[in-house]
């Protein structure tokens, strides 16, 4: 989830920059970024979970 975590920062910080400056382009940028973060953090998530169920049926457990 590192990359993820790393997104939503840059996101985090081009928005304040954004804001401080009154760049609406870099704002929604950082917007942009911080949803973009969030959504690979969704993906990594799932991935997570379907690596866990594979290796628990491999198990034979549940």
């Amino acid at each position: 989830m590192a990359k993820g975590d790393m997104q939503k920062g840059k996101g985090k910080i081009k928005d304040a920059v954004g804001k401080a400056t009154g760049n609406r382009r870099m704002e929604a940028e950082g917007k942009g970024d911080r949803a973009q973060g969030a959504g690979r953090e969704a993906v990594e998530k799932v991935r997570n979970m379907a690596e866990k169920a594979r290796g628990a049926r491999k198990r034979g457990t549940s």
